[in-house]
Formats: C-alpha cells, structure tokens, sequence
C-alpha cells in the first residue's frame, strides 16, 4: 500500500493538473445529507474510525478499519481508509460531515474545492474542505488562541471509486498565536463519539449509494 501511496502523492506522471473548481453540492444531495445526519447515520463510523486511528499509533492490528498516520512538514495528519462495506454515498456524506465537526469547534470554511488528475493509470479526484480558526482572546492575551491551526479535509478517489479522506492539521508557529492543541486532541473533539445503535446500523444499506 505505501508504494502506491507514494505514486498517488506523486504528480511526476501526470497530465498538467486540472484547476481547483468550487465544490457545491445540490439542493437534493444537501436535503439527502440533513436527512442523514438527523438519523445519525455517521455513528456507523466515527467511533469505530477513533478506535482504529489510536490502534494504530499503538502498533497493534484493527480488523474493522484501516488508519495510517502521517507527519509532513509540521503537519500531522491521518488518512482513514475506505471500505466497501460503508458505501460511496455514505463516504460522501461522512467527508462533509466532519467539515461540520470542525466548523463546530470555532472554524470558518475558507475554501470547498475539487479537482481531477488524469495520470498514466488512473484518475485522482481529490475534493478538498480548508477550515480556518476564528481568532479569539486576541485583544485580552496579546495572542490570538489557533485551537488546532488550519485543518485541511479531502476525500480522495481513484477511477470514481473512495479511496480515502485525509485529515490534517497544520498549526501555526508565530508568536502572535497561543501554541496549537495536539492533533490527538483534535480528533477526540472530532471522532469521540457512541457506538451505533442496531437501528442505526441497519441505516448503513439505505444511504450506501445516495
């Protein structure tokens, strides 16, 4: 998987890359979207994905779903593995619903964007959610609080299919800034969440490809 990952990450055998375009959504997929997150169709999801992320850095074997982490140039970040037993529309729904989680926390949304790769096997589609803190305290402390830094989300696909959505955080380092919460403190304000109920569960086939 990580050479793979490595030639996705790669643009050296690329078509010149497609220009960002604003990612908007319809009116009937923004209803299909309210109307799951109201029946809580993301609990399938959330918690399981926060255990898997903290199995993960401990080492040791999750047989539910796949988390790797990733540290880039004072950016640490994870990218949480498709599996087909989610479904394309509940990926869908779920990459934007963790935008709202992160709005919650004291985000604005900056940008929504997508674009398309065509490289010499296959073609990436990245959509791309870019959050940035509200200053706060900055009057009464001298320093404006950055929560976690700016927060990147992007669900990537290859050939129309989910691969995965990748969650950074990139905080920053100037002195007018409190120092950031850590990227662990992120994801449990974000993923911590109850297991599903059986009702619930059985909600997963109902929006598996909506």
């Amino acid at each position: 998987m990580l050479p793979f990952l490595k030639k996705l990450f790669s643009s050296s055998d690329a078509a010149p890359s497609t220009e960002w375009q604003p990612l908007q959504r319809s009116a009937a997929e923004e209803r299909l979207r309210q109307k799951w997150v109201q029946e809580q169709v993301y609990l399938n999801w959330m918690g399981p994905y926060f255990k898997a992320y903290h199995y993960q850095k401990a080492g040791l074997p999750n047989q539910q779903f796949r988390v790797q982490l990733l540290h880039d140039e004072g950016r640490q970040g994870a990218l949480f593995f498709y599996d087909p037993s989610i479904g394309p529309g509940n990926f869908r729904h779920l990459f934007d619903y963790i935008r709202d989680r992160v709005l919650a926390l004291g985000y604005n949304l900056a940008t929504s964007d997508q674009r398309s790769v065509r490289h010499a096997s296959y073609t990436e589609t990245i959509f791309k959610h870019f959050l940035k803190p509200q200053p706060r305290d900055c009057t009464q402390t001298g320093r404006c609080n950055q929560l976690y830094g700016n927060i990147t989300i992007d669900l990537v696909s290859v050939n129309g299919q989910p691969g995965f959505l990748r969650l950074f955080s990139n905080p920053f380092a100037n002195a007018i800034f409190t120092p950031a919460h850590s990227f662990d403190e992120m994801l449990a304000a974000i993923f911590d969440m109850p297991a599903a109920t059986p009702e619930v569960q059985k909600l997963i086939k109902k929006y598996a490809h909506k």
